[in-house]
Parts: structure tokens; C-alpha cells; sequence
């Protein structure tokens, strides 16, 4: 039987490559790695979908792993955005150290968050954390988590 080994990436569907790096890099601050056009036959196979090229940028996650941002080009695209409670909806969660500036420096870049201000959890295991959901700028959510302080 096959087991789980590790995590490579999550992948995020964007509409417009330059824009969503200002909400991942330059806002997140996520370290991009590359920036190539993917062509390669075996796509369109294993996706399932007849497109042109596709615009793949990969950002760092510190302790692991990449967000893949994704730009299909030469297919009809419609957006996916959907709430939390919408089955098929997905969410990336991110460990911040300062969840309180890194939701100033996105909403100051014009992003919006889904709560007006960062949540203090008071409740459940992870009661004392600090925690909000921006939006990137195709309506994925971004969840920032900020753990509780060391006891």
C-alpha cells in the first residue's frame, strides 16, 4: 500500500501572473524560485485540457515546500472563487510570526481579508493563536496563523 512521504507544493490558478506576485511575493514575502513557460505535451495529457502554454512560478515556503502559482494560456478560463463553506473550495494556510503586520502590509497593497481585523482563537487546541484569511487577487484564501505564544 502507497503512503504519503512528504509535501511538494499547492497549486493556486491565477488569472494574472504579475498581479497575484504582488499578493504572494511581494506582499507574503514568499521567495520566487522560478519563472518558466510549461509546454510539454504530458500536460495537457495528465490535466486533461487542451491550452497553449502555461506561465508556472514557483515561491518558497520557509520549512518547505512551494506555492505553484499557475496562468493557463490559450484556453477559456472562469473563475473558481468560492466561500470557505463551498465544497470544492480550498484554503492555503501560512505560519506567520506577525500576523497583525503581515495583514496591514496586504490590505496596504489593496488586498481584502474575509474579517476586518486578525482573530485572537479562543477556543480549541489552538486557543491563544491569532489567525486571519486574506484574499488573493483571484479570491483564493490565504489563511495567516500565528501560534500561541510559548507557555
Amino acid at each position: 500500500m502507497g503512503e504519503v512521504t512528504g509535501f511538494f507544493h499547492a497549486g493556486v490558478t491565477v488569472r494574472d501572473m504579475d498581479r497575484a506576485l504582488v499578493f504572494y511575493r511581494d506582499g507574503l514575502g514568499l521567495e520566487q524560485e522560478f519563472d518558466r513557460i510549461l509546454d510539454a505535451p504530458y500536460l495537457r495529457t495528465v490535466l486533461g485540457l487542451d491550452f497553449e502554454h502555461i506561465r508556472a512560478v514557483y515561491l518558497r515556503i520557509p520549512g518547505g515546500g512551494f506555492v505553484e502559482l499557475l496562468e493557463y494560456v490559450g484556453i477559456e478560463r472562469m473563475s473558481a472563487e468560492s466561500r470557505p463553506c463551498d465544497f470544492g473550495a480550498g484554503h492555503l494556510c501560512l505560519y506567520v510570526d506577525d500576523v497583525d503586520a503581515m495583514h496591514a502590509r496586504l490590505v496596504g497593497l489593496g488586498f481584502r481579508a474575509r474579517s476586518a481585523d486578525v482573530v485572537a482563537i479562543t477556543a480549541g487546541p489552538n486557543e491563544g493563536a491569532r489567525s486571519c484569511y486574506m484574499i488573493d487577487p483571484d479570491g483564493y484564501a490565504v489563511e495567516l496563523f500565528q501560534k500561541r505564544p510559548a507557555t
